[in-house]
């Protein structure tokens, strides 16, 4: 058979070999699904705008607010531990479509039926599928891209969810909330977001492998300071984010205006997120984490002070977004120094769901104080909340003052700097290269 083949002309071992896959850049390859969710995000950052005003609008009572908001988490976290399986499965293509369209008639429907009991199922729907998008986009990009690559396709990744999340918002600014065309525009936009990953020319994901097992105790063992922090930064995140618009409408601002005030955080975090957390990774993350939750709790008392719809309280939820949203980072960044790499990808998937329990938990206790003490309870709340995640890390330094890390600082991955809230079980501050094993002494 040697013989036959060195024998053979050119053309003969032609057509016999499979002729190589073409090679295409990194932007390429990913093209398809970066516009795809631009598209989803901005729907869904126009969505979520709407279903707050929308239900002031309606005189839907505090109570059934904060559920609505509370029930879009539940099925965040049913989401991201569902889709995973299903991917390896079915692919990354039709899954994402299946969620897409159902993400587009979930946003429909609310512009239909407009009724509390019925949001509280469509939030929950649309929390699902939102979490299942990330679960494919996050996966599709962290087994697609090297390790030469990986750090600025995610960073890239994370810059779009959180830019175009925004323009959603911004973009309520100009649409009538109690018109069902609003409804629509949102919609129309998530299911445009199906076009380009399905007619991108290398539209080829890879498969999907099982990940890692990590019990949630096995976790608090190693690292009970990152696992309490992501809980309580999912519980404070949460309410702010669920009665953002709520509390601009009570507090007097134009509707207009309400997506632009809403929109406010993710400028923040554009401008905080990078130096914030890279901060974290060049000294003692608990201490950046300590100053951090500091300032997004004093962000909340420019709230409490200033006039809502004045320059100061746009300022404020700048320095709100830029301060509250690393703190995630931190706390998964912080969890992960204390693991074995065999472990990270577990550990992001028991991140999320406390992520994901303590933002359905923060919403119900914002509508109690809110329902209790009226429309400053959201700031003072969000106050108490971020002062005491910052007292609980000032604690926690006092009682462990080691902060030895088991990866040095020029070896971590800028994709652990900038996610913004790591949706998913997958992509969640992964690390490139080798650590060593830390000391159970010092797993705090």
């Amino acid at each position: 058979m040697t013989g036959s083949i060195e024998n053979s002309s050119d053309t003969t071992i032609d057509s016999e070999l499979p002729a190589p896959l073409p090679q295409v850049s990194i932007a390429v390859a990913t093209w398809g699904l970066f516009a795809g969710l631009s598209f989803l995000l901005a729907g869904v950052g126009l969505y979520a705008t709407l279903v707050g005003v929308r239900a002031e609008l309606e005189e839907f009572n505090t109570a059934a607010i904060g559920i609505i908001g509370a029930s879009y988490y539940a099925g965040f976290v049913i989401g991201s531990r569902v889709v995973l399986n299903i991917v390896g499965t079915v692919g990354h293509i039709r899954v994402y479509g299946a969620l897409c369209a159902l993400l587009g008639a979930t946003t429909l429907l609310s512009g239909l039926v407009i009724h509390p009991l019925m949001w509280i199922a469509l939030r929950l729907l649309s929390g699902a599928a939102i979490a299942g998008v990330f679960v494919v986009a996050e996966s599709w990009l962290n087994q697609l891209a090297s390790n030469q690559n990986r750090a600025r396709v995610l960073s890239s990744y994370a810059m779009v969810t959180i830019i175009t999340y925004g323009i959603g918002q911004v973009v309520f600014t100009l649409l009538d909330p109690l018109a069902i065309a609003a409804f629509t525009i949102a919609g129309i936009a998530i299911m445009l977001a199906v076009l380009p990953v399905s007619l991108s020319a290398v539209a080829n994901p890879p498969a999907v492998t099982a990940p890692e097992r990590l019990p949630l105790k096995m976790l608090f063992q190693n690292a009970p300071t990152g696992v309490i922090a992501a809980f309580a930064t999912g519980a404070v995140m949460g309410s702010i984010t669920a009665f953002a618009p709520i509390f601009a409408a009570r507090s007097g601002i134009e509707t207009t205006r309400i997506g632009l005030f809403t929109a406010m955080p993710a400028v923040g975090s554009l401008l905080l997120q990078v130096p914030i957390s890279s901060l974290s990774d060049r000294h003692d993350r608990r201490r950046v984490g300590v100053f951090t939750a500091a300032a997004a709790s004093a962000a909340t008392v420019l709230l409490l002070i200033g006039q809502v719809g004045q320059p100061l309280s746009y300022i404020a939820m700048v320095l709100l977004g830029g301060t509250m949203y690393p703190l995630y980072s931190i706390a998964g960044a912080y969890t992960n120094d204390r693991l074995r790499p065999e472990l990270l990808t577990a550990a992001a998937a028991q991140l999320v769901v406390l992520f994901g329990v303590g933002a359905f938990i923060g919403p119900l206790v914002m509508a109690a104080s809110m329902g209790l003490f009226g429309v400053n309870a959201y700031p003072a709340s969000a106050a108490i909340g971020l002062g005491l995640i910052s007292l609980f890390l000032l604690v926690r330094i006092m009682q462990h003052p080691s902060a030895e890390r088991a990866t040095p600082e020029k070896d971590v991955a800028l994709d652990t700097q900038v996610l913004q809230i790591p949706a998913t079980a997958v992509a969640m501050g992964r690390r490139l290269r080798y650590r060593r094993p830390i000391r159970s002494s010092d797993a705090r």
